[in-house]
């Protein structure tokens, strides 16, 4: 993932501002002009980019040396960039009057949704607002599961440690134990939540919003209501092709844990082999056909090479290479976590970092040689390789078309790891038969489309807690209807009425939207499609690889330089010759697996 939200740096004296001078010697009733409307944004843009460097260093440092310390100057600076971005975003709105062309009154609203949580116009509030959220980020990094170890000392492991053994464990109680204990980190959170939920819906006010969920729906080129309609939409294409894969899985862990899994109903989200039952990749030895066939197991051909995180990451970097792009800087080799230090806590969840908004590109992550490590990496690179095309951008434009553009530009990439791109770069022989092509599918929806579901109702649960629809004793009841309702998903135990599972997510203690991933795994389609076809590609979209494809490169770049410049549709017509998001590709890409599942089900229960 992208590194969320824009930091900024210190705010200077606010009397010294030029955004606050330019009009001050104005008469009070003289209308304000379209010239002054350019100036202020040209001076609001100057002051931000000024602003960024000191803001981001220290976000780096917070997220790669967590202490007291370094959250409190992290808190420190980002409460300072809230203030500023908040009094430059309500200056703003002086201006909404004015009759200015689009691309004018698009950086006007760009400036308002330069934070994702705006704090209140109190600076003591917005103070308490921001130290909310990184407290509550970083109480998620430091958090662990334990369980008696050797001698009855506890043992202890974080993240990175739960997500293995969710992963290779198929002992029920053993997952089941450590679903309750990783889910017991939210549960300080939840007071914490509302108090910082209550205060990020003043901040959105102020600025003209509904409140904070309003307006993040606010930044896809629509109305905010359209956006939501549009989501039901696209999950209208694909649901069906989620509800199939749904009843195959849930008979195929029928069968492996008898009663515990119903037959037909809901699935444990302990059973599904990863803590949020978000991607269930890591079941497909138990889900896949006696006779399925053996198929690539990547991550014993990395292990096999002695393949280290930084050759990891030189393969992503090659890729990007290979369709024209530029190397990357030598300061991202120095500057970048590639492994977790053994020395310190720090946040070993994948994002990808612009530090100066030029050249000071970086990823922090914690790598392993494994298959899904290597999709990440190209994933995260993709983040910066957009970073970096649209450099020479103004400020404002410096983002992706929509959110949802910067998360699908790696995923496209990713999906462009297929057999032959593995062959083509050395880490397989000969390609693999197509007979095992619906396995590979299968593989492949397990993550892609078992995510779909998750990916929708991460926001719809925080855009109803923004919406005021739901009070604290009742986030965590509705977080499990809404996974009912969605996934199909239910809780393995009665949860305890202190409970605050969605903190147990890396993305709502840190304020992280999450749009953008659903979003995300629509557009990567679309883009893939369009960059096959620019390849020159024929045959199934699935066996596609546009590595190596100057054009394919070329065209993909002219949409990246375009950043945030156009709506979104002027990018995704750029590159797909279509305005409208569409899961059209990815019905195509999983069309063969569509078959082979309405065949495994047919006689058998469907849906919940």
């Amino acid at each position: 993932m992208q590194r969320a939200g824009t930091m900024l740096v210190l705010c200077l004296a606010v009397a010294a501002s030029p955004v606050f001078s330019q009009t001050s010697n104005r008469p009070r009733s003289a209308p304000l002009t379209l010239a002054e409307a350019r100036r202020f944004i040209d001076a609001a843009e100057h002051e931000l980019a000024a602003r960024v460097l000191p803001v981001n260093r220290a976000a780096w440092v917070a997220a790669n040396f967590i202490t007291d310390d370094t959250e409190a100057l992290s808190a420190w600076f980002q409460t300072d960039f809230g203030i500023a971005a908040r009094r430059l975003a309500t200056s703003a709105a002086r201006f909404d009057r004015v009759r200015m062309p689009d691309e004018l009154r698009r950086r006007f609203l760009l400036l308002k949704l330069q934070l994702s949580a705006p704090p209140p116009a109190d600076s003591t509030l917005a103070a308490e607002m921001i130290g909310l959220q990184v407290g509550m980020e970083a109480d998620y990094g430091r958090g662990s599961y334990c369980r008696p170890g050797a001698g009855g000392a506890p043992s202890c492991v974080q993240i990175s440690a739960v997500d293995s053994i969710m992963a290779d464990s198929r002992d029920p109680a053993e997952l089941l134990d450590i679903w309750r204990g990783w889910h017991r980190v939210g549960a300080p959170m939840r007071e914490r939540y509302a108090r910082f939920a209550e205060l990020a819906n003043q901040g959105a006010r102020t600025l003209g919003f509904l409140d904070a969920g309003a307006m993040w729906r606010a930044g896809y080129d629509m109305p905010p209501d359209d956006f939501a309609r549009e989501m039901d939409r696209l999950w209208g294409q694909v649901r069906p092709l989620y509800v199939a894969l749904h009843a195959y899985v849930r008979r195929r862990l029928n069968e492996r844990y008898g009663a515990a899994v119903p037959a037909n109903g809901m699935i444990p989200a302990h059973l599904l082999g990863n803590l949020w039952a978000q991607d269930w990749s890591n079941l497909y030895n138990v889900v896949a056909p006696a006779n399925a066939g053996a198929s690539v197991d990547l991550t014993e051909r990395l292990r096999a090479r002695h393949l280290d995180a930084r050759g990891m990451v030189r393969f992503g970097e090659r890729f990007f290479s290979s369709l024209g792009f530029d190397s990357l800087p030598p300061t991202f080799w120095e500057r970048s976590l590639f492994t977790k230090p053994q020395d310190r806590d720090v946040v070993c969840h994948a994002s990808a970092w612009d530090v100066d908004n030029r050249d000071d590109l970086r990823v922090k992550m914690c790598i392993s040689p494994t298959e899904d490590f290597f999709t990440t990496v190209h994933h995260e690179l993709g983040h910066n390789y957009y970073q970096r095309a649209y450099q020479d951008q103004p400020y404002l434009y410096q983002g992706g078309a929509n959110d949802g553009f910067h998360e699908a530009i790696g995923d496209a990439v990713a999906l462009s790891i297929t057999p032959a791109y593995l062959r083509q770069v050395g880490l397989i022989d000969q390609l693999p038969s197509e007979a095992g092509d619906t396995m590979m599918l299968l593989r492949k929806a397990l993550d892609k489309v078992a995510f779909l579901p998750w990916g929708l109702l991460v926001d719809r649960w925080r855009w109803a807690v923004f919406a005021g629809d739901v009070t604290p004793a009742g986030y965590n009841q509705l977080w499990w209807d809404l996974r009912a309702r969605y996934q199909g998903v239910s809780a393995p135990d009665q949860r305890p009425a202190d409970a605050f599972d969605p903190g147990a997510k890396y993305h709502v203690p840190a304020n992280v939207p999450y749009s953008r991933y659903f979003l995300a795994n629509i557009l990567q389609f679309q883009f893939y499609r369009s960059l096959c076809q620019a390849a020159g590609h024929t045959g199934p979209l699935y066996r596609c690889t546009f590595y190596g494809s100057r054009e394919a490169g070329r065209r993909f770049d002219a949409m990246l330089r375009l950043g945030a410049s156009r709506p979104w549709q002027d990018a995704l017509e750029q590159l797909t010759g279509s305005r409208q998001m569409d899961a059209g590709a990815l019905l195509e890409y999983f069309q063969p697996l569509q078959v082979w599942l309405d065949r495994q089900n047919a006689g058998q229960p469907v849906g919940w």
